[in-house]
């Protein structure tokens, strides 16, 4: 295996060496003890887009902000109207190859732990148990008055009962459930309030752009990571810091950092080995080196 690397960062276009050799992979993984810190990448096979890939959806619109969200009554309505639409693709999209193989990986006991950035729960629908979902999940609302949650699913039939008239059809859909809708029917989408407290502001239990994970699930994350024996990446650019910090502490203490991503990543630098394959055949390849 590779020298690790050392803890330099020079910029997303530096060309370290990638391949589609899964060896090195499996040579740690055989090992046991290894955190995953999954990416929207993993979740492309399964009809979501992710953020940042060739098509990502970044390149085309901006995602809800926490400031725009809490500050603007309008910003809430375009982001529930969009959201109400896009959540019926969210809520049938299935687990792929790729979740699957993740689940096979976990229950033979090669992983340690599983930490997500997706908000999809489709870790958990292919059986992966204990997922922590750094972001949050977009089958959960929150109150952001009485702190109530709730299931997404009540807030469906709340939200479809009043808005009769809708029949809206996204266009788009994004990795944050949010669907491309056309103005006036955004403008003429009725929203609800908390159906505990009665005037609370319902969110998404989601982390929005410029909103803080809360601290003990960062910490969280961390101890998994300290607790494991290697980090492997899969379908993340790691372009926000949100989980760069997590490959920047594994490399940190010495941990092997294993990527598996479709193109370059920020933490490509602190990588031992990147493998540029999509997800879901690599994936069920390295499960199938393990079959009992």
């Amino acid at each position: 295996m590779r020298t690790r690397p050392t803890l330099t960062w020079d910029a997303p276009g530096e060309p370290w060496p990638r391949t589609r050799r899964l060896d090195e992979v499996a040579e740690v993984v055989g090992r046991g003890g290894v955190a995953v810190l999954s990416g929207a990448g993993l979740s492309t096979e399964s009809g979501i887009p992710d953020y940042r890939g060739a098509t990502g959806t970044l390149r085309r619109h901006t995602p809800m902000t926490y400031d725009e969200f809490v500050t603007s009554e309008d910003g809430r309505r375009r982001y529930w109207a969009r959201s109400h639409a896009g959540w019926r693709t969210i809520a049938r999209a299935a687990p792929n190859d790729g979740h699957r193989a993740v689940a096979a990986l976990r229950a033979r006991g090669y992983l340690s732990s599983v930490i997500t950035q997706n908000v999809d729960g489709l870790h958990q629908a292919a059986g992966t148990p204990d997922v922590v979902e750094l972001h949050g999940s977009l089958d959960r609302v929150i109150c952001l008055g009485c702190r109530r949650t709730s299931p997404r699913g009540e807030l469906d039939a709340r939200l479809r009962a009043a808005n009769p008239g809708f029949e809206a059809t996204a266009k788009r859909i994004n990795p944050d459930g949010d669907a491309e809708l056309a103005v006036e029917v955004v403008r003429t989408f009725r929203l609800v309030g908390c159906g505990a407290c009665g005037s609370g502001v319902l969110k998404p239990d989601v982390v929005f752009f410029g909103e803080n994970v809360p601290k003990p699930r960062v910490d969280r994350c961390y101890r998994l990571i300290d607790e494991a024996r290697a980090l492997l990446v899969l379908g993340s650019s790691l372009t926000v810091m949100s989980g760069l910090r997590f490959v920047r502490h594994a490399a940190k203490t010495g941990k092997p950092v294993l990527i598996v991503n479709q193109g370059i990543t920020r933490g490509d630098a602190l990588a031992t080995v990147r493998v540029d394959r999509p997800l879901g055949p690599a994936l069920t390849e390295l499960a199938g080196l393990f079959t009992a």
